[in-house]
C-alpha cells in the first residue's frame, strides 16, 4: 500500500513541474540544492500556467544582501493587458531566508561556487524555484558524464534484450 502512495506522490511531484534547466546539470556539479519563492507579477503567473518560460540562460545574482533571477524568459500571453508594460526578461527577486542567502554569499565569494537556476514548480499553489550551489566543470568531466549516460543506455537495452 505505500509503495502505491509513494509512486502517486512521485508522480504528483512531477506534474508540478514548469520548467526544468537541464543544460545546469550537465555544465555544473550541483553541490547543494535550495528552494525559494518568487516575487512575480499577474501577468506571469498566467504564462507560467501555460508554460510559456524557459530558465535554461538564467542565474542568480546577489545584490545588497538579496538574490535575484536573471535570465528567466517568461513570454506574456496575447491575451495579457495592454495597459501595463511586459518585460519578460526582467529580472525578480527570490524570497528565501536570511541564514540561506548569507550562506550562499559566502561560498560564492570565498570557494568561488556559482549559483544557477534548476527548475520552477508549483508548491502549494505558489511558484517556487529550485537552485543550486554549483561549480563548472571541465571538458573532461562533461565527457565523463556523456560517457557514463551512454553505458547507462546501452545496459538497459542489454537487459531488456536477454529479459
Amino acid at each position: 500500500m505505500r509503495d502505491i502512495m509513494a509512486k502517486k506522490a512521485k508522480k504528483q511531484n512531477h506534474s508540478n513541474r514548469i520548467a526544468e534547466n537541464r543544460k545546469a546539470r550537465f555544465d555544473y556539479f550541483i553541490e547543494e540544492t535550495f528552494e525559494a519563492g518568487l516575487v512575480l507579477e499577474g501577468w506571469e503567473i498566467k504564462s507560467l500556467r501555460a508554460g510559456k518560460v524557459q530558465i535554461n540562460e538564467s542565474y542568480i545574482l546577489f545584490k545588497n544582501n538579496e538574490a535575484w533571477l536573471f535570465g528567466a524568459l517568461i513570454t506574456p500571453l496575447i491575451t495579457a493587458s495592454s495597459h501595463q508594460a511586459h518585460d519578460p526578461l526582467r529580472t525578480r527577486k527570490l524570497l528565501m531566508h536570511r541564514r540561506q542567502i548569507d550562506r550562499m554569499m559566502g561560498q560564492v565569494d570565498q570557494k568561488g561556487y556559482t549559483v544557477v537556476s534548476l527548475n520552477l514548480h508549483w508548491h502549494q499553489g505558489r511558484v517556487k524555484i529550485d537552485i543550486g550551489l554549483a561549480k563548472g566543470k571541465k571538458l573532461h568531466d562533461k565527457r565523463a558524464t556523456e560517457k557514463e549516460r551512454d553505458w547507462n543506455r546501452d545496459k538497459q537495452r542489454i537487459l531488456k534484450s536477454f529479459g
